[in-house]
């Protein structure tokens, strides 16, 4: 069994996705299922916006002096497969702030609340 980082504690729990650069349309967010990070166990979790549904691998540490969670993630979007990678950091007033990439496609910034 995997030990968990103790920058785990800081994350573990279900985010809210509540803005996004590339996609900012919150109806277009909500399009399948309420927008969301969700921080599992030791290195692992999902995150779900628009058609995009996805499982990831996490890895814990530090960026510039605060809690980062650094991931890839794959699942699918529209029933195709996709994959890629992200990053969020704990940013102020209990938010998280990061970014997400699809290989071979899309990027966004992104801002999450505690849901």
């Amino acid at each position: 069994m995997k030990r968990q980082p103790a920058f785990a504690k800081a994350f573990k729990r279900r985010w809210r996705i509540v803005e996004m650069d590339t996609w900012p349309d919150d109806d277009y967010l909500d399009l399948v299922q309420p927008a969301h990070l969700t921080f599992k166990g030791a290195s692992n979790g999902e995150i779900a916006f628009g058609a995009l549904e996805g499982q990831l691998d996490v890895r814990y540490g530090a960026r510039d002096g605060a809690a980062c969670a650094e991931f890839t993630w794959d699942g699918q979007d529209e029933g195709d497969p996709v994959c890629g990678r992200g990053w969020v950091v704990l940013g102020s007033a209990g938010r998280l702030v990061g970014h997400i990439y699809i290989h071979r496609g899309e990027e966004s910034g992104f801002v999450c609340e505690p849901d």
